[in-house]
């Protein structure tokens, strides 16, 4: 056997899983020279001039992982080499991967109006969307009877029988999150199902719960966490019985990630909340492959495009772990969703958003998630409208039909890399979880708020590193396009209250909602009989409700630039009322190739900010240079030019600008050799820009100097 041949059986493939075609000639490198890394390193160290090489090449993340500059086939020693469909499943549930069984691609219609949604919904469907997936807004999640926030309100029978009208629920996938309990809802499908002749059986998809994570994300629940458990297990009991293809548990690792958590966090705290919720059921008489049968997760998808893949696959085999240890051998395939992160949109060069969205979804679909959501790119700033719909499909349309994504079976398998990356991701996955059951579980955790403050952490890391520009955000914090258009926001989502009380008679609503209790047999049965006498959803839910849940600290939702938007929103705001902005001087100072590439960097690092940087041509004297700062009005002046330069240009430019403008900011471009720093200070220099600096805090002193808040 070749040393290739070798390599390629060791990394993991086989014939069975697509390691090549019969008869193919194998490619041999023997002309090649085998380098070992140790030599490599040596080389990359002498090429590094005396800088460290830990300090160098290696990369840290969020989730503490510490990334390689180079793998090779000794990081798969000893990791899991089966094939998809075996072994701990982190290379996919089937063998054939996406061959017999395509991932779902999910569009979800968030119109105000049921009529408007199904409108989205059929559009979806017809073209290239395989599940109705709908995002409902708050007031339904909670059972209100007025519209809050996006997405779509129901509030009766009518409503969904208007939002599904001409969908065909018995061909088509369900994804939609349901809030603290799916009990309401389901029992409104089921009556919808019934009126169109719809068998139960046929449906299919997930109409999920998730009280554990909707407690994170609002601070507060409907009622007590026990009775939203006993309303699970009675959908689930239900869903066995009536409807075995449908899943009524969504865990949702996006709360989490919506916070800035880290991929470890998502993953670790979505599994911990699995496993409480497990318990609870396990209570209520169902067993871990029940369970598991009704279970789905999703998680968010972001732009570290490698450590999204290994999320994917890390959360697969960890959940097997999982269900292993709840003696459950048979319980371990799981779905998971993924979604493209809402964190990492931006408001400002929302058109990137498009790009962000591809990786994102690229990387799902090479971790091998079983249906996937793409968001729209103006999703930061309004309701999608037809064409933002359409680009987040076809972005899917075209992974699975140009891309021809489809065909290959575990892309990401015995990559060096993603092996390894995959593997340490899942232990420290493992980790997390173990830290948070020694703490009490995921309640006691979130009572604590020891959970809450641990991703407030990483998300202030993230705001630090993006401040310093140690992150870029391309539009936002690097590249900004200050001749931008805003993008128009959508006008106001009508109000809409529930009008169905007014339209029927108390009595017959009133007498079916009696004695209605979540751990009675038939829960789901009795709430479509309740939907068939008019009752409105508002009205289950209050009838369910008993106890009040412990109110805690939530997990917000952020996304990673809005401080920098923010910064620019203001300096917008103040153009506007007040007629003027902050003008930053370039004191260029020689010939354009003695100070261009500073005064490019300048230029860059101010209009971040949407500041006016007036430029030129530079200056042959410092006399000359002052004399135009002064006449400009700046408020800065940035002088830029060359570090050899410096020592005899700084100290008289600075002083001459104070001299004729008092009350001019004068910077230096570039971080000044140790033995000139304070010579420059005391010339008049008041601070110093280079790419160690703290951008968010430098334009926001400027902003405050120059009243803007």
């Amino acid at each position: 056997m070749s040393s290739v041949q070798k390599d390629h059986e060791e990394s993991g493939h086989c014939a069975a899983c697509g390691g090549g075609p019969a008869g193919a000639a194998v490619v041999s490198f023997e002309e090649f020279a085998p380098v070992s890394y140790e030599a490599w390193k040596e080389a990359a160290s002498v090429s590094l001039k005396g800088a460290s090489f830990d300090k160098s090449m290696y990369t840290p993340t969020y989730e503490e992982i510490r990334l390689e500059p180079l793998y090779t086939i000794e990081h798969l020693k000893g990791r899991d080499k089966s094939c998809p469909g075996a072994g701990n499943l982190l290379r996919g549930v089937r063998a054939s991967g996406y061959l017999a069984e395509p991932w779902e691609l999910a569009q979800p219609c968030d119109a105000a109006l049921p009529g408007d949604a199904n409108a989205q919904l059929r559009d979806d469907l017809e073209k290239g969307a395989t599940t109705a997936a709908v995002r409902l807004d708050s007031a339904t999640l909670k059972g209100a009877d007025a519209r809050a926030g996006d997405g779509v309100f129901l509030s009766s029978l009518a409503d969904v029988e208007k939002l599904f009208e001409s969908v065909a629920l018995d061909r088509c996938g369900l994804h939609i999150y349901a809030g603290a309990s799916a009990a309401p809802l389901l029992g409104f499908v089921a009556a919808c199902a019934k009126k169109r002749g719809i068998p139960l059986g046929k449906l299919k998809g997930c109409v999920g719960a998730d009280p554990l994570w909707a407690w994170v994300g609002e601070g507060t629940l409907p009622c007590g966490s026990e009775r939203l458990f006993d309303e699970m297990a009675e959908t689930m009991r239900w869903a066995e019985k009536n409807a075995p293809q449908l899943r009524t548990v969504l865990i949702r690792g996006e709360v989490a990630h919506n916070g800035g958590a880290s991929s470890v966090q998502e993953v670790g705290w979505a599994m911990a909340a699995a496993v409480e919720t497990a318990r609870a059921m396990q209570e209520c008489g169902l067993d871990i492959g029940t369970f598991s049968r009704h279970l789905r997760f999703e998680f968010s998808l972001s732009s570290n495009f490698f450590m999204e893949i290994a999320k994917i696959r890390a959360a697969r085999a960890v959940w097997a772990q999982i269900a292993g240890a709840f003696g459950g051998e048979d319980a371990k395939e799981v779905s998971i969703f993924g979604r493209t992160s809402f964190f990492t949109k931006t408001v400002y060069d929302p058109y990137v958003n498009m790009l962000r969205n591809t990786t994102e979804a690229f990387s799902a679909v090479l971790g091998g998630v079983d249906g996937l959501t793409v968001g729209c790119f103006d999703e930061a700033v309004r309701p999608g409208g037809e064409f933002s719909r359409r680009t987040a499909r076809n972005t899917q349309v075209l992974l699975r039909e140009e891309f021809d994504l489809l065909r290959p079976v575990d892309p990401a398998g015995g990559s060096w890399y993603l092996e390894s990356l995959t593997d340490t991701l899942a232990h420290k996955v493992w980790e997390l979880l173990q830290k948070t059951e020694s703490e009490g579980g995921f309640t006691a955790c979130i009572k604590a708020g020891t959970l809450q403050a641990a991703a407030a952490a990483v998300l202030e890391q993230r705001f630090k590193k993006l401040a310093s520009r140690a992150d870029r955000a391309v539009g936002i914090n690097m590249y900004a396009n200050v001749q931008e258009r805003p993008l128009e926001s959508a006008p106001a989502a009508p109000v809409v209250c529930c009008e169905e009380r007014a339209s029927r008679g108390e009595t017959q609503a009133h007498k079916a909602l009696e004695g209605l209790e979540p751990d009675k047999l038939g829960l789901v049965d009795r709430i479509a009989a309740v939907a068939e006498a008019e009752a409105t959803l508002s009205e289950v839910r209050s009838s369910l409700n008993a106890g009040e849940a412990e109110k805690i600290t939530p997990i917000g939702v952020h996304r990673w630039t809005e401080r920098y938007e923010e910064m620019r929103s203001r300096t917008e705001r103040f153009k506007a009322e007040k007629g003027d902005n902050v003008k930053v001087f370039l004191a260029n100072m020689g010939p354009i190739p003695q100070h261009k590439a500073r005064a490019d960097f300048i230029t860059g690092f101010m209009e971040v900010a949407g500041f006016d940087v007036l430029k030129n041509n530079g200056f042959p004297t410092t006399d000359a240079c002052a004399e135009a700062a002064a006449a400009s009005g700046a408020d800065v002046a940035v002088i830029c030019s060359t570090d050899d330069s410096y020592p005899e240009l700084v100290p008289p430019l600075a002083r001459a600008v104070k001299a004729k403008r008092p009350g001019t900011r004068v910077f230096l471009a570039g971080a000044p050799k140790e033995e000139f720093r304070q010579s420059y200070l005391d010339a008049g220099v008041d601070d110093f820009i280079s790419v160690r600096s703290d951008c968010l805090g430098t334009l926001l002193d400027l902003q405050k100097a120059k009243g803007m808040f």
